[in-house]
């Protein structure tokens, strides 16, 4: 499994398990559970999960399926702006932990940016780290301005944001600016969200020359990057196995520009896509 070095040296899978939309129904859990321990089995160890999923139920399913094997996965989740204040995040931080059944949080992100100063929910981040309730902490959904802002307040491991070849305007301010940071990013909906990206003619021809599926050309569209770190959900095994083997896609030449001609590369700023 290819891995690369957050901030703090702590190494981690390129290709993890996102869990958005699991959790919602309790007559899912146990398959949903089943899907992440395969992931796992398989060296997909990066787990991303967030309080915001399923009102709790994502973690509760994450804490399912890490049961008894805690230290072979490196657990992400996220806080609710209107839950990153000083005392507020301590106390979301603590709901995560006892929904996920574990003691600590390798990396805790805030979900995206709220009225709470960020001085303040960093202030909160770095208690938590103090204290051994997380390993590191990041954000989401920030833009690149807001990321130099927060550069002003060290500490911060990962920007995880919108990324496929739908929604690729990080590539011309943000992804540079975290490269020069040495600052991964974190590819959340890699596949899209819905079918329309992936029935795209572009991405049916390249699948069908490589004999994969057009969510494997989507993933490895997005490892192409040096620093990107993909979380494509899987609630099902045949899907877990074809994220895995999606990592053995290399794009020609020929394959990059049939997607760029569908969908171009950013020539100017754009606002930050969120979903």
């Amino acid at each position: 499994m290819r891995t690369l070095a957050l901030p703090n040296g702590r190494q981690v899978p390129v290709l993890g398990q996102g869990t958005w939309f699991m959790g919602e129904k309790s007559r899912d859990a146990r398959g949903e559970a089943d899907a992440l321990r395969l992931g796992i089995d398989l060296g997909l160890t990066l787990i991303d999960t967030a309080e915001m999923y399923g009102d709790g139920g994502a973690e509760r399913v994450v804490g399912q399926a890490i049961a008894g094997r805690r230290d072979q996965v490196f657990v992400v989740s996220k806080v609710y702006p209107h839950n990153a204040s000083r005392t507020g995040v301590a106390a979301a931080c603590e709901a995560s932990l006892s929904r996920l059944g574990t003691d600590h949080i390798d990396l805790y992100l805030l979900h995206w940016r709220g009225s709470v100063p960020l001085t303040e929910t960093v202030a909160g981040f770095d208690r938590l780290v103090r204290d051994g309730k997380i390993g590191a902490w990041g954000v989401s959904n920030l833009d690149t301005a807001e990321m130099a802002e927060l550069a002003l307040l060290p500490g911060c491991a990962t920007d995880q944001v919108l990324y496929n070849p739908q929604h690729r305007g990080i590539e011309f301010d943000l992804l540079p600016w975290c490269r020069e940071h040495a600052m991964p990013v974190m590819a959340y909906s890699p596949i899209g969200q819905g079918r329309s990206l992936l029935q795209t003619a572009s991405l049916a021809n390249v699948a069908a020359r490589h004999g994969a599926t057009p969510a494997q050309i989507a993933i490895a569209w997005g490892l192409r990057q040096p620093g990107v770190i993909s979380i494509p959900k899987a609630a099902d095994p045949v899907h877990v196995r074809e994220n895995v083997a999606a990592l053995e896609i290399v794009l020609t030449e020929s394959d990059l520009a049939e997607i760029d001609l569908a969908f171009p590369p950013p020539r100017r700023r754009l606002p930050l896509a969120m979903l």
